[in-house]
């Protein structure tokens, strides 16, 4: 695809959505939400229900989709010495070997922030104090904090779902629980939803293997990053964080069947895709990893980019001047991506994490 100077530009990504468009509570059933289907090598456009997916659909397609778990990690919290505070766990593990009891953390507080802030939690077992520590101030902004408990413990007794600002300002409820999950979410470390899996339901998988249509799972740990504003005005200067990703041995298998026997590949989200790309050998036509190993990947994928793992992805509906967006426009062009999202509006889709979906075939 010829890459235009426009389409280096971050000013170029931008597009008006009114607010009435963003999706605040997911579709009743995940599959009932709507279906934007493109196909960049006829132009065609269609729309359709999800449930409708297989029809739509390549024959003998398998579905790569991303099975990290969402874990609680907004802790509402308060400064010992005063002031309420936000701790925003980035990871379940500890990730700085010097600090093996340490836990990277954005943190938000009404205070200055300093090495040794003590922040206490309310509402835990009556007569004990479950604290946090700040025990580093990083140079990229980010904390390592110590719990006086297990972690496991704090998360269950207050950990919140995190969702995004942009439904109900960020304030999750009882439902959020289960709605921000996808149903086979199975490896805990996402701070994000992989989206684009929100709308596939049991009945809706069952169809689609009686359409002979296969699945095959991998994990991204979702991280801040995913979604951090791209700021650069040359979007090529845009740095990805690092995120975590394997795949295990049956699903690579799976994977690499279809490379072999040239059967199509439709990754269920920007996650998904970016991992089989990012694990991708040219030479040798394969994913070049080993199951079961953890690997990292901050791939920024924006046009120009080469795509060589996919036939298609499904994804939702990304933030104006988002690297997702951007991510998108490489796979189909910048303007007809733009253009697409229009017609969307005009058709009453839903944007962002529990809005509408797009299947994209190429």
């Amino acid at each position: 695809m010829i890459q235009k100077m426009e389409d280096l530009k971050l000013e170029s990504y931008g597009y008006s959505l009114p607010a009435e468009f963003i999706a605040q509570k997911p579709a009743e059933a995940r599959h009932d939400s709507k279906l934007l289907v493109y196909n960049a090598t006829t132009g065609e456009i269609a729309h359709a229900k999800f449930w409708d997916l297989g029809n739509y659909l390549p024959p003998q397609a398998t579905l790569v989709l991303n099975r990290s778990k969402v874990f609680p990690c907004r802790l509402m919290a308060q400064k010992r010495s005063g002031g309420k505070a936000e701790i925003f766990l980035l990871d379940v593990h500890t990730t700085d070997k010097r600090y093996p009891n340490c836990y990277p953390a954005l943190i938000r507080a009404t205070h200055k922030k300093r090495e040794g802030d003590v922040f206490v939690f309310a509402g835990g077992v009556p007569g004990e104090i479950v604290e946090a520590t700040v025990e580093v101030i990083n140079k990229d902004g980010t904390f390592l904090v110590s719990f006086n408990r297990e972690l496991s413990f704090v998360l269950e007794k207050f950990g919140k779902v995190p969702i995004p600002p942009y439904i109900r300002e960020g304030i999750a409820d009882s439902d959020d629980l289960d709605s921000y999950q996808t149903i086979f979410a199975q490896e805990v470390g996402s701070v994000a939803a992989p989206t684009a899996g929100l709308h596939f339901s049991e009945e809706l998988f069952a169809r689609l293997e009686k359409q002979n249509i296969t699945r095959a799972f991998l994990t991204l740990h979702v991280g801040v990053g995913t979604f951090a504003p791209v700021k650069s005005e040359e979007i090529r200067n845009h740095q990805m964080h690092k995120e975590r990703y394997f795949v295990e041995a049956l699903e690579l298998s799976k994977i690499e069947s279809c490379f072999k026997e040239k059967r199509p590949l439709i990754a269920v989200g920007t996650t998904s895709l970016r991992s089989l790309e990012s694990a991708y050998n040219k030479t040798s036509g394969q994913l070049a990893i080993k199951a079961g190993q953890l690997y990292e990947t901050d791939i920024f994928i924006y046009p120009g980019h080469e795509f060589r793992t996919i036939n298609g992805l499904i994804t939702n509906f990304h933030l104006p001047k988002s690297s997702l967006l951007m991510l998108v426009s490489a796979l189909i062009g910048r303007e007809k991506t733009l253009e697409l999202y229009e017609i969307a509006k005009e058709h009453n889709y839903r944007f962002f994490s529990y809005g509408d979906a797009m299947l994209i075939l190429r």
